[in-house]
């Protein structure tokens, strides 16, 4: 793996926020709500994931809950204060911004921006460089909640009545998704949709994930590839 560019501007909110939470943004995945949470999403996500290309890259990785239970090769993410995380989970991460991946061109098979979109400054551009370093058969695996749902308001108010984490996200429509990922080159092939339980705090019952978009899902995959790859 060859790095292409180096420069880097630092994310002072999200950047901050997570190396200052990022033992509490990993513990979460332990509590029961969490726990259920993260097997419908990864459920949601492992449906669209045959017959896969590598290498696996996850923008916006994290503390490697995702990548480690996906098997993805490399991570990257603006927080030092997570990336301990992912490294412990034998992750080969590295710090950057989304908006600027220090990658050759067209070296990874799947590209993952899971939960990622509605923390970074510039969701299109994020997409735009994961078109720049996925091959042209490669796929693009997004994972994100998005305004329409339920949980979108609910984790709205969550982050209005303190939570540091929601406090800093921010959602967008699929007819905006869907236009950014069009501007970034890219289509849009599959859609698997999850947790359609009214927005809690209590675990949740585990659900098979649905094939296609839905407005109450409470969690999307989406599976989107080059519009125009080469033959």
């Amino acid at each position: 793996m060859i790095e292409r560019r180096s420069e880097q501007k630092d994310s002072l909110n999200v950047e901050q926020v997570f190396d200052v939470f990022a033992k509490k943004y990993d513990a979460w995945y332990d509590k029961p709500f969490g726990k259920s949470a993260f097997n419908l999403e990864k459920a949601c996500i492992e449906s669209l994931c045959k017959n896969l290309k590598s290498p696996f890259l996850e923008v916006g990785v994290g503390t490697g809950r995702f990548a480690q239970a996906l098997k993805i090769d490399y991570g990257i993410d603006v927080s030092s204060g997570v990336l301990k995380f992912a490294k412990e989970r034998e992750i080969v991460a590295i710090r950057g911004k989304g908006e600027n991946l220090p990658f050759v061109d067209s070296f990874f098979g799947t590209v993952f921006i899971i939960v990622t979109l509605c923390f970074v400054e510039e969701p299109f551009k994020v997409l735009k460089e994961a078109s720049g370093v996925l091959k042209e058969d490669g796929a693009v695996i997004l994972g994100l909640i998005l305004k329409e749902s339920p949980w979108a308001s609910f984790y709205k108010e969550k982050g209005e009545a303190g939570n540091i984490f929601y406090r800093i996200a921010k959602f967008y429509s699929f007819e905006e998704l869907k236009a950014m990922v069009e501007k970034a080159g890219l289509k849009i092939a599959e859609i698997s949709s999850t947790m359609f339980q009214a927005p809690t705090e209590i675990p949740l019952h585990f659900e098979p994930p649905k094939t296609g978009y839905y407005e109450e899902a409470g969690f999307l995959a989406v599976k989107i590839g080059k519009a125009n790859p080469e033959r």
